[in-house]
């Protein structure tokens, strides 16, 4: 009983620099999680909440150190990595870090021990990892795109919704692709790669398009291919000629080339082939070949017509009969008669037409 109440009293008093009678006196110091100063900091410095303070000034010392580490390093990153977009993401990691060494500094003046982060982060990490989930995911796939190198900052692609536009920047969370509408388009990476994307800019920037023109079976076929030809080689950023351009195992003429490509209903179907030296003004290259191709059939006296479907109106013993009268433009009338009611009689309606038919 007698060390019960010894352990008893002594507990009442932990802390207490009062003896009392006969018992021993426990003196435990005050706990604090702050870190205490070094005995050459002057005591007059050591105003209350310095610990704060000196973590404050630790963080920002470690973004303005981290700042002038990427730097240092960039163009030695650089001539490391010939990709633009790995480059900027190896400094991007280089500059946390250092962040993060300097918040760990500052944690620790603070008093927060790397136990109890983990513990902290252990408790909540069920709770973040559905939250976290989709970014952790945006993460994985941005390390895919950067080693799988589908596209480069600054290559001209094509989604398969068919926005065109220049990709700006590759980190890994996201891809950020300047439109040809002059906005911005941001698009996870979880996303993209389960996209099709057309990179205009991978290797070879020129870029084969296609015009297909439909003329009359009347017409000079041999003719309008020379024409359509002229007209393609005769626009600005288009190739005109040259050595085949490779694609692949196969070879392709560099000149634009008309080719028959099936017989039409309305006339033969032609298409045109041609190679455009730069992917950036494709419609407007297309259009200036189509404007080029009319101003020479408009001017020329060649036996080569567009084709277009025609109509023809048959009348029939259900339909009526077309009565066409007349001797001048002017005066010419037509009349169409219904078919015979039940009694056997006819119904005619006419009216002017101004011009003859």
């Amino acid at each position: 009983m007698h060390g019960v109440h010894s352990v008893g009293d002594t507990a009442t008093r932990v802390g207490s620099n009062v003896p009392d009678a006969g018992l021993p006196t426990v003196v435990v110091p005050l706990q604090s999680g702050l870190v205490t100063a070094p005995d050459f900091i002057p005591d007059y410095l050591l105003f209350p909440g310095w610990q704060y303070v000196t973590a404050f000034v630790v963080i920002v010392l470690s973004v303005v150190v981290s700042k002038f580490v990427v730097r240092l390093l960039g163009r030695t990153v650089a001539r490391q990595f010939t990709r633009q977009s790995v480059a900027q993401t190896v400094l991007r990691i280089v500059r946390l870090s250092v962040f993060l060494a300097g918040a760990a500094v500052a944690a620790t003046i603070l008093g927060l021990e790397i136990g109890n982060i983990v513990l902290s982060v252990t408790v909540f990490s069920a709770v973040l990892g559905i939250v976290l989930a989709p970014i952790v995911g945006s993460i994985i796939n941005g390390v895919f795109v950067l080693f799988d190198q589908p596209y480069e900052i600054g290559d001209m692609i094509e989604l398969d919704d068919g926005t065109r536009g220049f990709v700006d920047e590759i980190n890994l969370s996201y891809t950020k692709m300047f439109t040809l509408d002059n906005t911005f388009l941001v698009m996870p990476n979880s996303t993209i790669r389960n996209r099709d994307v057309i990179n205009y800019s991978a290797e070879d920037e020129r870029t084969r398009m296609t015009l297909d023109v439909l003329v009359t079976y009347e017409s000079d076929i041999a003719e309008a291919r020379e024409m359509i030809e002229l007209a393609a080689r005769d626009t600005d950023q288009v190739i005109e000629g040259g050595p085949d351009i490779r694609v692949g195992s196969a070879r392709y003429p560099a000149k634009p080339t008309a080719y028959i490509a099936t017989y039409a209903d309305s006339g033969v179907l032609l298409r045109l082939r041609y190679w455009a030296m730069k992917p950036y003004k494709m419609p407007r290259i297309q259009s200036d070949v189509q404007t080029r191709l009319w101003s020479l059939l408009k001017n020329s006296d060649a036996n080569v017509e567009f084709a277009y479907p025609h109509t023809h109106v048959v009348f029939d013993d259900t339909s009526g009969s077309l009565q066409i009268g007349g001797d001048s433009a002017d005066s010419a009338r037509h009349s169409v008669a219904t078919p015979p009611k039940a009694s056997g009689e006819t119904v005619e309606s006419s009216e002017t037409d101004s011009s003859r038919t």
